[in-house]
């Protein structure tokens, strides 16, 4: 038996809304006689539709939820987990064979509870990096501060940049790199955030600003120095978390391609287990292609040897599991590594479940999946509506082609009648592509104007956009 745990970034350090579903993507990687532990109880239209897909039966797995903590529902509360109750529910679960029983811990988070649990169950020595984790691996594991040291002593490219701990070294810092930078633009990051969330990009000329910048917010600059001091006034405490964390800032690279190597560190090594494609649009991640395309071997060589170098480096200080180090391909054929995101990454339920376990994208003829996020200028009222409209249209999964639309997340409104927001594969053939598809779905569901809803915002909002925020 494997224990799968739902859980996210822990609270402690970064907040998270409403994560039951992103969560659920856990049915992907469930195989018979494993326990899920999530949030909440399962989306079961979801729960069907994804297990009639990996050929897991429901009577085949044991489902537990958490007991409600401060944040009900919506996201695992660490703390549940070793709740006296929770444990005594687990152990139940596991029989008589107790702690024998269970083969693996799993976790989309490494999270310091999930190894507390772990010595709970008597089962630390089944949750590869326990120690490491217990002792708060997961934070350390994840900060892009300590990427770029840890990057720096494997001899990894990384863009020229400082990680920052005082409002002083931030302005000093960024008058620095706007002086050096060709674009006259400076990448702000926070130490914890994700999918460009967490970016602001500085620029000192409007043109600069592109659609596939990987940073949801960014700024104009006011002239000289003052406009510098004036940015750092306004946001050191957002960059920071009220000085909380460090704070990055990388030279913006124009004209990027943004791409990741994934791998997996175990006590004896690491290996890699797949290559992808990351493309922006209106300032969001729009969609992931995998496995990486239109990249030639040269560069392909140097995203593997980087993305190793840093595998190598996180097993080194203790790490387990999946990791993917993201990077970008430079318009003068250069590689430059800019995080690794050391946990279950949103591509390895997509890569490892659905385009090698479903699709076979290896198989004759050949295969590719890309994943959207729906557009936020898509209006689709529930998964029931789209699953509906894609049997109408013909879009649904088909084996026998190895084409079609897979949701890969279960579709559930971020408030009372709100739209729903998800994420959902496209199975094609690369010398067809994908836009096709995605045109007729965009046809049918775009009904929201795109100035209606702010881009900073990580869905639609009906407010006027702002573009310094």
């Amino acid at each position: 038996m494997r224990i799968l745990i739902g859980n996210h970034i822990d609270p402690s350090i970064r907040e998270r809304g409403d994560m039951r579903a992103w969560t659920q993507r856990l049915f992907w990687f469930a195989r018979p006689g494993d326990l899920l532990i999530l949030c909440c109880a399962p989306d079961a239209p979801f729960a069907d539709y994804a297990l009639a897909h990996t050929g897991v039966k429901r009577e085949e797995l044991t489902v537990l939820v958490v007991p409600p903590g401060a944040w009900g529902e919506k996201l695992l509360d660490p703390a549940s987990l070793t709740a006296p109750a929770f444990v005594e529910a687990v152990r139940a679960v596991l029989g008589p064979d107790g702690a024998a029983a269970v083969t693996e811990v799993f976790a989309l988070w490494p999270s310091a509870a999930v190894a507390r649990l772990a010595d709970a169950l008597g089962v630390a020595g089944r949750f590869p990096g326990a120690a490491f984790f217990a002792q708060g691996g997961g934070e350390i594991g994840n900060s892009k501060a300590n990427f770029r040291a840890l990057a720096a002593a494997a001899g990894v490219p990384i863009l020229p940049g400082r990680v920052c701990r005082s409002r002083a070294e931030a302005i000093e810092a960024t008058g620095e790199l706007l002086e050096a930078s060709p674009a006259r633009a400076v990448m702000v990051k926070q130490a914890h955030n994700g999918a460009g969330v967490g970016n602001q990009l500085l620029v000192r000329d409007v043109g600069t600003v592109v659609d596939h910048v990987g940073a949801r917010h960014w700024h104009h600059l006011a002239p000289g120095p003052a406009g510098v001091a004036a940015y750092w006034a306004e946001r050191w405490s957002w960059a920071s978390e009220d000085g909380r964390w460090p704070v990055v800032l990388e030279e913006f690279a124009p004209g990027a391609d943004a791409v990741y190597s994934e791998h997996y560190a175990a006590d004896e090594g690491t290996r890699p287990t797949e290559m992808g494609r990351l493309l922006y649009v209106g300032r969001r991640l729009s969609h992931q292609v995998v496995p990486l395309d239109g990249v030639d071997e040269q560069l392909r060589t140097r995203l593997l040897d980087g993305g190793t170098r840093l595998a190598e480096a996180y097993r080194a200080m203790g790490y387990r599991g999946h990791l993917s180090a993201d990077a970008l391909l430079l318009s003068g054929k250069g590689v430059v590594f800019t995080e690794v995101n050391a946990q279950v990454s949103g591509s390895l339920h997509i890569y490892r479940s659905i385009a090698r376990g479903i699709v076979d994208v290896a198989a004759t003829p050949r295969r590719q999946v890309v994943e959207y996020h729906v557009p936020p200028t898509w209006t689709v009222p529930d998964f029931a509506a789209f699953l509906a409209a894609l049997d109408e249209m013909g879009l649904a999964y088909d084996p026998a082609t190895r084409t079609g639309v897979i949701v890969s997340m279960p579709a559930i409104p971020l408030a009372p009648g709100a739209p729903v927001q998800f994420v959902f594969c496209i199975a094609y053939d690369p010398a067809e592509g994908y836009e096709g598809v995605f045109d007729r779905l965009d046809a049918r569901f775009a009904t929201a104007p795109a100035g209606s809803y702010d881009a900073s915002q990580h869905v639609g909002t009906p407010t006027a956009v702002s573009f310094s925020s």
